[in-house]
């Protein structure tokens, strides 16, 4: 399907308005922001941004929204969900198409995107009638103790532009079944794709007769995050991101005792074993590494080696690189896209730099790739590095496909090793020895949020619980139990006696 088309069809214009309570579109006042493709350098669309008297009509109309939408039943709000999941693969070729074109991934991993935001709709409607609470035994005779879940208020979402669109549906659908309203800013690196998606949910809040003000939409830089992050009438602020962004808002929203759900920075790391299956151990460790351009928070960027298998897997390793076809996404022979933006560019280049300066051995050259469809500029080859897992920039989590290698000699070293970063997302081990596989999920091993076996660090399920430890902010989005995140818990007593005894058999006699 041509760009032109995609845009005709999820109804974008050349300037779009940049907030919506729903099907309203609202005047933004606020500065343009021009999205331009790293796939050409194209001019995607423009939107524009809102300024703060807009904001707030957006926030006081999520308020009132909430004052409905709570009372409805969930197996009815999760009706709604089901029927944005019909939606969504309804639009899924040219809503794909438009992430993959606006964030720079490949095709499929744009047609993928939109497949997660369609199973979490799945996964949010069985959720929407398993909303439960616990029963207690009360030690007072003839009383009854129980615990319910209510919907918390306004959701406040500010989602990365790696998962434009994914990590914003993780947040809002459970939101939306727990009977919450949300607000959606989306990056202002990827707006476009925030607007396509507000349109397409928007008919169907619409074709249910849900609350105007229960979806909303805010686009914005900086300035737009800082409102959400102050604002006392939003009581759960979810935000992907970098640390040092995290920290910002984490810091702010505790100050003012709300929550915070934070979805961070990761350095993850595979460890490949000598009992490990080499060719499972290979393809993990290179679409981990290269997959989006090194751009997902999920990205493996150590592989910590075993010393009797390290010099053989490093030559696999720098063979397969060989093989990497560097160029437009949109072209399914591509296995590498290009970063986001030229800033991209300049940090990875900048922590190659880095990497030599600190004495890093070259296995496979990076670099900036230019002439003949790379004229965005924002092209780079994927590198590997041998280095040192204590070195300063190894430490650092940088946005890009650079790979380090290390080697180790036992497993207790390699575990170390992995787990000697300021990061905690994901990891893995490679290994078809279960005493190794074991010691790496037993709580002397992997300190992540995530640990596998056998698989690579990207790649997670809705199923489970998305999040991860450390100055990955500890945040938990999607499956499991992570919905009772998006509300609030009371405990209530019921006494149906006919006096009213006292708790720890306190006596009060008037």
């Amino acid at each position: 399907m041509k760009m032109n088309k995609v845009l005709e069809v999820l109804g974008i214009n050349k300037v779009n308005d940049g907030a919506a309570t729903g099907v309203k579109w609202l005047k933004t006042g606020g500065e343009n922001i021009n999205s331009y493709s790293p796939v050409d350098g194209k001019l995607i669309a423009s939107v524009t941004g809102v300024n703060r008297k807009t904001y707030d009509k957006v926030v006081e109309k999520a308020q009132s929204a909430f004052i409905e939408w709570r009372q409805w039943p969930a197996p009815k709000r999760g009706e709604v969900v089901r029927q944005i999941g019909e939606a969504l693969r309804k639009f899924k070729e040219p809503l794909g198409t438009l992430v993959s074109y606006e964030m720079g991934k490949s095709l499929q991993e744009g047609y993928g995107e939109v497949q997660e935001m369609i199973d979490i709709c799945d996964l949010a409607v069985g959720m929407s009638r398993q909303i439960y609470g616990l029963t207690m035994h009360s030690e007072r005779p003839g009383h009854r103790m129980y615990e319910q879940w209510h919907p918390l208020g306004i959701v406040g979402i500010i989602s990365a532009f790696n998962f434009p669109v994914a990590v914003w549906s993780w947040n809002s659908m459970i939101a939306f079944i727990c009977g919450d309203t949300c607000i959606w800013k989306p990056s202002e690196k990827t707006p476009v794709t925030g607007i396509a998606c507000q349109k397409i949910i928007a008919e169907v809040f619409k074709a249910n007769n849900v609350p105007e003000g229960v979806c909303c939409l805010v686009t914005g830089g900086k300035d737009c995050g800082e409102w959400m992050s102050h604002d006392t009438r939003i009581p759960l602020i979810s935000a992907t991101g970098s640390t040092r962004m995290g920290k910002a808002i984490g810091t702010v929203v505790a100050a003012r005792l709300g929550r915070s759900l934070l979805e961070l920075g990761g350095n993850n790391a595979i460890i490949i074993t000598a009992n490990a299956d080499l060719n499972i151990a290979l393809i993990g460790s290179v679409f981990g590494a290269v997959g989006t351009a090194g751009q997902r928070c999920t990205t493996t960027r150590r592989l910590i080696i075993h010393e009797s298998i390290y010099e053989a897997f490093k030559t696999k390793l720098a063979d397969a690189y060989k093989q990497l076809v560097i160029g437009n996404p949109l072209d399914e022979k591509s296995h590498v896209g290009p970063l986001i933006d030229k800033d991209a560019v300049t940090n990875y280049l900048n922590a190659i730099n880095e990497i030599k300066k600190a004495g890093g051995t070259e296995i496979v050259a990076g670099g900036l790739l230019s002439g003949k469809g790379y004229e965005s500029g924002c092209y780079v080859r994927p590198c590997i590095y041998e280095v040192q897992n204590d070195w300063a920039i190894v430490q650092h989590e940088t946005f890009a496909p650079i790979l380090y290698i290390m080697k180790y000699s036992k497993p207790e070293d390699a575990i170390a090793m992995q787990n000697n970063v300021p990061q905690g997302l994901s990891s893995s081990i490679m290994t078809l020895n279960m005493r190794e596989a074991e010691l790496f999920l037993s709580a002397a091993g992997s300190d992540c949020g995530i640990a596998n076996v056998n698989i690579g660090t990207s790649g997670a399920e809705i199923g489970g619980a998305f999040g991860g430890e450390k100055e990955t902010g500890g945040g938990r989005e999607s499956g499991s139990d992570s919905w009772k995140a998006y509300m609030r818990r009371q405990t209530n007593t019921i006494n149906w006696s006919e006096s009213l005894p006292l708790a720890q058999g306190i006596k009060f006699n008037v």
